[in-house]
């Protein structure tokens, strides 16, 4: 495989620098540019036969980039899908059903950004430091989507809560 090697050598720098101005990711970069090569090593034939290497390495990584773009985009839309159904997170008394039920929808309305926050802080009682590393964010970002969220969901639920103190 050392024209596998060579063909690395020669082009990977350039077709990273390629693929991150596309994605501005440089983990998915890497992926789509391992992805590349994988491809590549299980073709060796096909690649060998074309005079010009260079721009048909250009064109495949192009379209792994629209690719990933596409799986991102389908995945992104199946995220907000599923999240638009509210789910029965809590386990009520008898007398507290509509509240739980109430308080599982003003959480599914919730942007998703400021749902996992507030999902992650008040049910698995993580840290916003621990729930930046999960998400991938700044511990700030985390804090303030979570003051954000905490909010809507008071002014949400506030109606209810009255309702609910006052026996209404």
């Amino acid at each position: 495989m050392d024209w596998l090697a060579d063909l690395y050598d020669a082009h990977a720098l350039a077709l990273y620098a390629f693929v991150l101005n596309l994605t501005r990711s440089p983990a998915e970069s890497a992926d789509i540019l391992h992805d590349l090569f994988l491809k590549l090593a299980r073709d060796e034939k096909r690649l060998r036969r074309l005079a010009v290497q260079k721009s048909y390495l250009f064109t495949m990584a192009h379209r792994a980039v629209i690719d990933a773009a596409r799986r991102r985009q389908a995945r992104d839309r199946r995220h907000e899908a599923a999240a638009a159904e509210p789910v029965t997170l809590f386990q009520p008394g008898p007398d507290q059903e509509m509240l739980a039920t109430e308080t599982s929808r003003a959480l599914a309305e919730l942007p998703w950004e400021q749902r996992a926050v507030v999902h992650l802080k008040l049910w698995e009682d993580l840290t916003f430091a621990e729930i930046a590393e999960v998400l991938d964010i700044p511990p700030n970002t985390a804090a303030s989507r979570y003051r954000y969220g905490v909010d809507k969901m008071r002014q949400r639920l506030r109606s209810l809560y009255k309702e609910l103190r006052d026996g209404t």
